[in-house]
């Protein structure tokens, strides 16, 4: 194989892995780096945030080959999928499953210098991203990819805490309502090839009240967020952090009320501002609130 055949050949791996579109590995960050911030009370090892960081670039990457296998069948009927390399045949499937091992098997790797717990852990969590594109069929998956994608939370408590304390699954609790909502505003993209395909989103799944469904999906992450952040006696930078988010969710609103297409994928993108914004509260709550001022 020449340079130029193996060039074109990382591209179109880079294709199948969506390398060329972050906001997935970014949506699967932020929960995991909650999880990790507070756990270690805002001094997580650096070592394990880096750990976890790369495990959820390569476990988003398994999963969304093993999300175009699963849908290989399906993408060339819808627009915004019939591109992808697997839909195109420019990918077989053997190379995109090997593809998928390859990257579990780093993943697995990589948590080896951590505790027994997250082994454990990380069991349930393969299983969560390799069978979620296989519910795709049943209502509200989005549901279950809210667990999948928060499952770092409980991992990040037992790298850090050797335990998995009530909080984390409260935090994972958030997450699943987040997930719902910005994967519907997703959903809401597809909605009519969905239909066909017998796809069974949530955003067909709540039909007229979609756009509902997402603003109370947002209010109840933010409840339970308040919730975590009055139980734990955080500060006024944790709930300023809360603010602006809310803040970004009253503009997706705005974006997702006419259900035009290009404003939902516009919507569901901007939630990486949400996941960034309510990092930025805790990060700053443990490292600038003054003792007595704030708290």
């Amino acid at each position: 194989m020449n340079l130029k055949a193996l060039a074109r050949r990382l591209t179109l791996y880079e294709k199948l892995l969506r390398l060329d579109k972050p906001i997935g590995t970014l949506l699967l960050l932020w929960p995991t780096l909650w999880g990790l911030l507070i756990a270690g009370r805002g001094r997580p090892s650096l070592v394990v945030v880096w750990i976890f960081c790369l495990g959820t670039l390569l476990m988003r990457s398994a999963g969304v080959a093993i999300n175009d296998y699963a849908d290989r069948n399906y993408d060339g009927q819808v627009k915004r999928t019939r591109d992808r390399p697997l839909a195109t045949g420019e990918v077989s499937v053997k190379e995109a499953m090997i593809i998928a091992i390859v990257l579990l098997v780093l993943s697995f790797l990589l948590i080896l210098p951590l505790n027994r717990l997250v082994w454990l852990l990380a069991v349930p969590a393969v299983f969560l991203a390799g069978s979620y594109p296989f519910v795709k069929r049943f209502a509200v998956p989005q549901a279950y990819l809210g667990v999948a994608f928060g499952f770092g939370i409980p991992m990040a408590f037992a790298a850090i805490q050797n335990a998995v304390p009530l909080v984390c699954w409260v935090l994972l609790a958030a997450n699943v309502f987040w997930a719902i909502a910005y994967d519907t505003e997703y959903a809401m993209v597809d909605r009519d090839d969905d239909i066909k395909l017998g796809i069974r989103t949530s955003a067909i799944s709540l039909g007229r009240f979609d756009v509902a469904g997402v603003m109370i999906c947002y209010a109840l992450m933010l409840a339970i967020l308040v919730w975590i952040g009055w139980s734990l006696r955080y500060g006024l930078f944790y709930f300023a952090g809360l603010a602006v988010a809310a803040i970004i969710m009253l503009y997706h609103y705005t974006l997702i009320r006419g259900r035009n297409r290009e404003d939902c994928f516009k919507a569901f993108l901007h939630n990486n501002w949400v996941g960034a914004t309510i990092t930025a509260g805790i990060v700053a709550d443990f490292h600038l609130s003054l003792p007595g001022v704030f708290k």
